[in-house]
């Protein structure tokens, strides 16, 4: 029998106590249900109050017997929260009420399912975006991580819709699945499309195979560590320099050179729909346009100055940090 079960019957002998209290000074002394409960609470936690009135030979017996078994019960009650304490439940249970206010009130936050090792890098650069986010996780080595990190996370099963429920996807702005299983991204991938119908959803594969499903299930963008580590190791040899150059590109704003991604939507509404050559970023902030997401999702490299900058569009800008800094003051 585990320490709730044990607190749950020890509570439910005090009311047996109580009842058999007030219905036994009731019955033996005839007195009210107000004044057979007094009766009882005194007794039983031996305050030293009066009686309420001089007690006959009965109901001194019937005292004796309700302290008698008073103490017993108390003791096994003291015993079953001690367990119930010391087993860190009620501290557990607190923890985790706090988590999940937190968690109700995360909105366009980003879930990541697995804290291994392409988790752990999801988390850390969300970090650096300040980009609200939530892990789950079941294995204990990654979960004591995660509190060491302090980052906000659920001890649970991704794979496990009634977990998943706790993350709040509904009002989630995207999902990573980082997990070691390709079939455990693909249950996740589907399970969360349930919830959520618009929400970007990365997933990770090991396999090429792999792929195909993840997509059909619903995953936006299937990513492949292995792959793009050998592609970018043979990369190495073939343009090394070029490689070096955009190794030194960054979105973390920590080196020379810089890259962000400006939504249109947010840019002061006199420049929807001018043109690129009207928001004239080059004199204003040092920076370049090198790229153009189209509405349709589809993407301009080096895109002409003539281009119209309508809603639902974005413009890939480079430039060095003070620039990024100025950009991001502007917009």
């Amino acid at each position: 029998m585990d320490s709730r079960s044990k607190l749950v019957i020890s509570i439910g002998l005090l009311l047996v106590v109580i009842a058999i209290g007030v219905t036994g000074y009731m019955f033996i002394s005839g007195d009210s249900f107000i004044d057979s409960l007094y009766m009882t609470i005194i007794t039983m936690t031996t305050v030293g109050f009066g009686e309420i009135h001089p007690l006959n030979y009965n109901e001194k017996l019937f005292t004796i017997f309700l302290i008698l078994i008073s103490i017993v019960v108390y003791g096994y009650t003291v015993t079953a929260l001690t367990e119930y304490l010391a087993n860190g439940k009620i501290f557990e249970r607190l923890k985790h009420k706090k988590v999940q206010q937190k968690i109700q009130n995360l909105k366009n936050h980003t879930v990541v399912c697995g804290y291994g090792r392409n988790g752990k890098q999801a988390v850390a650069k969300l970090i650096q975006f300040n980009q609200p986010c939530v892990v789950i996780e079941k294995r204990v080595n990654e979960i004591a991580e995660l509190e060491k990190d302090n980052i906000l996370f659920i001890e649970g099963d991704a794979t496990n819709d009634e977990d998943l429920a706790k993350l709040g996807l509904d009002r989630a702005k995207s999902l990573i699945t980082a997990l070691p299983s390709d079939a455990d991204n693909l249950f996740v991938v589907l399970s969360a499309r349930q919830f959520n119908k618009d929400f970007t959803i990365i997933s990770r594969a090991s396999n090429e195979s792999s792929y195909g499903k993840l997509k059909f299930a619903g995953a936006t963008n299937v990513i492949m560590p292995d792959k793009l580590g050998g592609a970018h190791m043979a990369s190495l040899v073939v343009t090394p320099d070029l490689i070096e150059f955009v190794n030194r590109l960054t979105v973390t704003g920590d080196v020379e050179a810089n890259l962000e991604e400006v939504s249109v939507n947010e840019l002061p509404s006199k420049y929807i729909l001018k043109t690129i050559l009207d928001l004239d970023l080059r004199k204003k902030t040092g920076c370049n346009v090198i790229g153009f997401k189209t509405q349709k999702n589809e993407y301009i490299i080096n895109p002409d100055s003539n281009t119209k900058l309508e809603k639902n569009t974005f413009l890939i800008v480079l430039g060095n940090k003070e620039q990024i800094l100025k950009l991001r003051k502007l917009f």
